[in-house]
């Protein structure tokens, strides 16, 4: 066949990363293997009934045809109230856009801020495909690494030193996927003062802000900073819609406005019928408050459960789907760690360094399963780590 262009080759480089673990434990569940899958943050509960009937009351009434490009005019609005409670500033529906999940959002956020050969800086520990979408737009980027010993808060002085003449954005995630981490508010502050002074874009991805442990603070609502804000979301955590692709992005209204541009060419709009069932979630928030109850108590079960695990300390995991366990006692190599983890107890978690160098030594567990299954995994957990340690010695 005749080459196929580079920007498509180099979204994702070859070679090993650690999701070769969570693949494997997937094909070998599959097979009928009896693995925990801790690896992969998708709910194992369905989304909520009441707006699974709003899709089908839709899908019969003949709302089968194309939408505007930006969205329904009633989704973007119900998107804007929304934002105004994620972020603390009052959003109206022209400044925000509708997208076939949050992923899309932030690609349209790279897209429409960043230029071939600009560049850009990348907080880490982070969401595994920040660094493709950043390649998809043909640009540089430099990561910037939260030490797990701050809790994996991000620090404002090193973000500072990568900038560059042409950096144009700085990316981050609060709550943080894959630690647990929520920023603080002294932590974004000295963020947003980096991006006011080198007149930066902060894309800020607040997909989990339902989830969080304690105050949710969005950079846009800092001093300076709704106009040089972009902020990524989605209705697949917080409404448990993962496989329905429903995001949005919040942004200044005349960026917005550009960005209809960019659906016209990429989306063409959303599917009717899932966009009104997705209006009927966000105006009735159907189960918004349950799915953070569950995930708060299953957070502080598994804590609970690891507590006191020698050599086993918790970083982060204050918010989210996720915990974030440091194992660098026990093993330094994360990777080798999941893979005699499931071979041995049969239980499949994400390797830290998959998400960055800032997540070496550690292992990434996710509270996507219930409360006895979480406890079981701990003591697996705290069973290998003894027995790893006596082979080890």
């Amino acid at each position: 066949m005749p080459k196929p262009s580079k920007r498509i080759s180099g979204i994702i480089p070859s070679g090993k990363d650690g999701w070769e673990v969570h693949f494997a434990a997937m094909t070998r569940s599959q097979a009928g293997e009896d693995i925990v899958m801790l690896s992969v943050g998708d709910h194992d509960f369905d989304t909520p009934t009441e707006t699974v009937e709003a899709c089908v009351t839709a899908l019969r009434a003949g709302h089968h045809h194309y939408t505007q490009l930006a969205g329904l005019p009633a989704l973007r609005e119900a998107m804007a109230r929304i934002s105004t409670l994620c972020t603390g500033v009052p959003t109206r529906p022209d400044e925000v856009i509708a997208t076939p999940g949050g992923q899309s959002a932030l690609y349209a956020a790279v897209q429409g801020v960043i230029d071939s050969g600009d560049h850009a800086i990348v907080v880490a520990p982070y969401y595994a495909t920040y660094p493709g979408t950043f390649r998809a737009a043909e640009a540089g980027f430099t990561v910037v690494e939260a030490r797990p010993e701050d809790g994996f808060q991000p620090d404002a002085a090193a973000i500072e030193k990568a900038v560059q003449p042409n950096t144009r954005a700085i990316l981050l995630n609060t709550p943080n996927n894959p630690t647990g981490a929520v920023y603080t508010r002294q932590s974004l502050e000295g963020i947003a003062d980096v991006c006011r002074r080198h007149d930066l874009w902060l894309l800020s991805d607040e997909v989990y802000w339902t989830l969080g442990g304690g105050e949710h603070v969005s950079p846009r609502s800092l001093p300076g900073m709704a106009e040089r804000t972009l902020v990524i979301n989605s209705m697949s955590k917080s409404h448990g819609m993962t496989g329905w692709r429903l995001g949005w992005l919040t942004g200044p209204a005349e960026f917005i406005a550009l960005l209809v541009s960019l659906n016209l060419v990429n989306t063409y709009g959303l599917n009717d019928f899932i966009s009104r069932a997705a209006i009927e979630a966000l105006n009735g928030d159907f189960g918004v408050k349950e799915i953070a109850g569950l995930y708060a108590a299953r957070r502080a079960v598994f804590l609970d459960a690891v507590r006191g695990m020698n050599d086993v300390t918790v970083r982060g995991s204050d918010g989210g789907m996720y915990v974030m366990l440091d194992i660098s006692a026990v093993e330094p190599d994360d990777e080798k760690f999941a893979w005699a983890f499931l071979d041995t107890e049969k239980v499949a978690v994400m390797p830290g360094s998959s998400f960055g160098e800032a997540a070496a030594g550690h292992i990434r567990i996710s509270l996507c399963q219930p409360e006895d299954v979480l406890r079981e995994a701990a003591n697996r957990l705290r069973r290998f780590a003894s027995t790893y340690r006596s082979k080890a010695a």
